[in-house]
């Protein structure tokens, strides 16, 4: 009886050929495993760096707002003016978004 139990496993796990080469399933599974692992190991780095990106923008946002904060609203108007008198076209899209931004909120309380 052992040498047919030993035939029946034997037979549950058929070698499959690939591109040449013998795998079982367990082969499959450990390829798998390491794909599954490289991937993870590149969202993770993915991740990180958004985490470092975000931290720079949001020090850069910080450091501007306490600029703007230190400044009378007047200077903040000729500011404008001239930003728009040398990039009109940013300063167009700019307020555009702004608008579209605006509106929508308060479309939303609506």
């Amino acid at each position: 009886m052992t040498e047919t139990n030993t035939n029946q496993e034997q037979s549950l796990i058929k070698p499959e050929v690939f591109n040449g080469e013998d795998k079982t399933t367990n082969d499959y599974m450990n390829e798998f495993k390491g794909q599954a692992q490289e991937y993870g190991q590149k969202f993770q780095d993915a991740a990180m760096k958004a985490k470092d990106f975000a931290g720079e923008k949001f020090t850069a946002a910080n450091d501007k707002f306490k600029e703007l904060k230190n400044k009378e609203p007047k200077e903040l108007v000729e500011d404008a003016k001239e930003f728009a008198r040398q990039k009109p076209g940013q300063a167009l899209l700019i307020s555009a978004a702004a608008g579209l931004i605006i509106g929508l909120l308060l479309k939303g309380r609506r």
